[in-house]
């Protein structure tokens, strides 16, 4: 198959395409020849874009799954430094939720921004898992307290946390998932070296959209840390064949809304 497809009355011969390819497989335009990828390139081909989104001219299609293609006029999208600071700055991890559950349509929404995010060599190995029901969710709280239970006197780092944790699930609450509706788990393929930082990547820009659709998210640290080792909680996420767990969200709709930004410790920056 035609690894890219060239308009020659729109391509001006730039050679940003070839430049801009993270793998190099591009030859360059001349007077006499388009752009493009021989055959003995073409299974180097990571399918990441950038040929294609780089051309000036939109000359120039990546033929994966080309009928996707969007179109969009210039500065759709664009934000200010300022709002984009302001709009980040102000994300909160959030502990209290109402017991409204967020559509489904919303939740695709935010994981089809999230499937953008950058993996290594594009791999996308990131699929996703989540936890629509509310009892489900504290069913694998639950599980994660009897992880918990195991640790107690051990020589485990959270050995000395538990017991306060267990005490606080005992007497009617959830120090795990905090009552949230939602768990998002994005699970990975067993053996890949990098699959684990393409995750939390993917989680991150899951973390940072889904304010803009008004719902809140904590990282759900302590289910995260017993998913990776504790056989019935693994059990209990049932992830298909040769995908593992890599980390994991809490999400619903925010209980409190924010209205300033807290202060941080100033930025440390070493030049060289």
């Amino acid at each position: 198959m035609t690894t890219i497809l060239v308009d020659q009355d729109l391509c001006t011969r730039c050679g940003i395409c070839s430049i801009v390819c993270p793998a190099g497989i591009v030859d360059p335009a001349d007077e006499n020849t388009l752009p493009v990828v021989t055959d003995t390139k073409a299974g180097m081909c990571i399918r990441c874009g950038h040929c294609e989104v780089s051309c000036p001219s939109q000359a120039l299609l990546l033929n994966y799954l080309p009928d996707e293609k969007v179109a969009f006029p210039a500065n759709v999208g664009s934000l200010s430094p300022e709002d984009l600071g302001i709009y980040v700055q102000k994300r909160r991890s959030v502990r209290h939720f109402t017991k409204e559950p967020v559509p489904k349509e919303k939740i695709l929404k935010i994981l089809d921004i999230a499937r953008y995010a950058a993996s290594g060599g594009n791999g996308q190995p990131v699929q996703w898992c989540i936890v629509y029901d509310p009892e489900e969710v504290r069913r694998l709280a639950s599980l994660t307290v009897d992880w918990m239970k195991t640790l107690k006197n051990s020589s485990h780092p959270m050995s000395g946390y538990v017991p306060s944790l267990i005490a606080v699930w005992e007497a009617g609450n959830d120090p795990i998932c905090r009552g949230a509706p939602h768990l998002v788990i994005a699970h990975i393929p067993a053996g890949n070296p990098v699959a684990t930082v393409d995750a939390f990547i993917a989680l991150t820009h899951f973390d940072i959209a889904a304010p803009a659709f008004d719902i809140g998210t904590c990282w759900a640290g302590f289910l995260s840390m017993a998913a990776t080792t504790y056989e019935p909680l693994q059990r209990a996420l049932a992830l298909p064949t040769g995908r593992i767990f890599a980390y994991s969200q809490m999400f619903g709709h925010p209980q409190y809304k924010v209205y300033g930004i807290p202060r941080r410790n100033p930025v440390q920056v070493t030049w060289k």
